[in-house]
């Protein structure tokens, strides 16, 4: 259902944006500068907080009608330097080593393969680059929140994108050889129950020194 996904995305999140995730957005991309790259950028909702110090924005968005969305919207707000790709994060058509930051917002929760998503961030993130990230996760285990996410996940996904309410992604990071430094789970206010755990913050990329000590036996 992605025309009628992309269509209410928007009004369906207002409530929350205007509680939580906006103030979220602004804080996660103010430090950002040189060539950066958001993946799975949908309507362009985080089009307004990147700051001037990023010269060079990719937009990357695979959906079609998410796609005009956000063309709509770059036209709406013109930025010099911002470019869109339909591409899709699990393979993304950048050179190794192309870019300062990569961002994903409320994105991982329905890629077929985070472990595909993250290797491919990570292959074109320069060395002691940044990932930012903004996700809605499972609940802790043992909660009865985590129990109605587990119920209502076969349910939610076919109209909701592919969107998984018990993925672990902050584990999905930490495993894909990203450094995970300072992160913050927060409830999303104003969201449907099951939607409101969440976690955000930066993830880097090893310098070479660095993974050569963390590749070692």
């Amino acid at each position: 259902m992605p025309w009628f996904m992309s269509a209410i995305y928007d009004r369906f999140m207002r409530a929350s944006e205007d509680a939580c995730l906006t103030a979220w957005r602004r804080a996660l991309l103010t430090d950002l500068s040189g060539t950066v790259l958001e993946v799975g950028a949908g309507t362009g909702i985080n089009l307004p907080h990147f700051p001037p110090a990023v010269t060079h924005l990719v937009l990357s968005e695979p959906d079609p009608a998410m796609a005009r969305q956000l063309e709509n919207r770059l036209l709406a707000m013109p930025r010099p330097g911002t470019e869109i790709v339909h591409a899709d994060v699990e393979s993304l058509p950048f050179a190794d080593a192309s870019f300062d930051a990569v961002i994903a917002t409320l994105l991982l929760c329905s890629v077929p393969s985070p472990t595909r998503a993250l290797a491919e961030v990570r292959r074109v993130l320069r060395p002691g680059g940044a990932f930012v990230f903004l996700e809605h996760v499972a609940a802790p285990a043992g909660t009865s929140r985590r129990l109605w996410q587990g119920r209502i996940e076969p349910l939610w996904k076919p109209i909701a994108g592919n969107c998984h309410l018990t993925r672990e992604t902050l584990d999905a990071i930490a495993a894909s050889g990203l450094v995970v430094g300072d992160v913050e789970r927060a409830s999303m206010r104003r969201a449907l129950p099951f939607l409101r755990p969440t976690v955000r913050g930066v993830a880097r990329e090893p310098a070479p020194r660095a993974r050569r000590m963390r590749e070692k036996p």
